[in-house]
C-alpha cells in the first residue's frame, strides 16, 4: 500500500476501455492505489488485466455492480485504506478531480463527484430521472443531492465499513439516502465527465425508467424498514 486512497474499478465487459483507464492512473496518478474488479466479464477484460499485470480481483461469476463494488470496499477496508473511491471502468470519470474530493473529506463521510454543483442540469428526458431521484432523496432526508446518480464517489473508513459489511448496500442513490438518514455527511464537488468511448451503457431508455422507479421505491419505502447503520465520526472516537 503506497497511498491513503484506493481506487475501486468495477469492470464488466470493458475490454475496449480498461487499458486506457488503468494506464492513465498508473502513468499520471501513481500517488493513488487501484484495484480492478473483473465482474465475470465474458470478453477479454480479464485477459488484458493479466497481460498488463494490473492489480486485479477476479470474480468467478458475474455478481453485478453491487457485489463488485462491495468486494472492492472489503479489500479497501481490510487493507487499511483511509479512503475508497468508486470509479467506473468505462473512461467516463476523470482522476484529475480526486484531489478536489480529498480536499473536502475532513468535512464529510461521502464525497460525490457532481456534474451540477456550479452548472445547471440540462433539460429533457435525460435528466428527468436524476431530478426525480434527487427530489425523492430531499423529501425523505431533508438533504439536497444535486447529482445522485453519479458513479464517482469517495468514502471514508466509516462508510467504507458500512458498504463492506452490509450485503444489500449497493453503490446507488438509495444507499446514499440511507447513509444520510444514518447521519453521514455528504458533500459534492464539481467535475466534468467524459462520454464512453467504447461499448454501450447498460442503461438504455427502458432500463433507465425502470432504474428510476426502482430507486424511488427503495428510497421511499424500503429504506424506512432498514435498520440504520452506525456512522461513527472520528471526533466521536476521541
Amino acid at each position: 500500500m503506497n497511498s491513503d486512497v484506493l481506487i475501486v474499478i468495477p469492470a464488466y465487459n470493458e475490454q475496449g476501455n480498461i487499458k486506457r483507464v488503468v494506464d492513465n492512473l498508473i502513468n499520471n496518478y501513481p500517488q493513488y492505489d487501484y484495484v480492478v474488479i473483473n465482474d465475470g466479464s465474458k470478453d477479454d477484460t480479464r485477459k488484458i488485466c493479466l497481460e498488463n499485470g494490473y492489480n486485479l480481483l477476479d470474480m468467478p461469476i458475474n455478481v453485478g455492480l453491487t457485489g463488485g463494488v462491495q468486494a472492492g470496499m472489503i479489500y479497501a477496508y481490510e487493507n487499511n485504506y483511509k479512503y475508497a473511491l468508486q470509479f467506473d471502468g468505462d473512461g467516463q470519470h476523470d482522476p484529475e478531480y480526486i484531489k478536489d474530493m480529498l480536499a473536502v473529506m475532513d468535512e464529510c463521510d461521502v464525497c460525490i463527484a457532481s456534474r451540477f454543483v456550479s452548472k445547471k442540469k440540462p433539460g429533457g428526458l435525460r435528466m428527468l430521472g436524476s431530478n426525480i431521484i434527487a427530489f425523492t432523496i430531499r423529501l425523505t432526508t431533508g438533504k439536497k443531492v444535486k447529482d445522485p446518480t453519479s458513479g464517482m464517489r469517495m468514502f471514508n473508513r466509516q462508510t467504507m465499513k458500512a458498504l463492506a459489511q452490509t450485503p444489500d448496500f449497493g453503490p446507488e442513490p438509495d444507499t446514499i439516502a440511507h447513509l444520510i438518514r444514518s447521519g453521514a455527511r455528504i458533500k459534492e464537488v464539481q467535475v466534468e465527465m467524459h462520454e464512453r468511448e467504447s461499448g454501450e451503457s447498460y442503461l438504455n431508455f427502458t432500463r433507465s425508467i425502470k432504474y428510476m422507479l426502482h430507486m424511488c421505491f427503495s428510497i421511499i419505502f424500503i429504506q424506512w424498514c432498514r435498520k440504520k447503520v452506525k456512522i461513527v465520526k472520528e471526533e466521536d472516537k476521541k
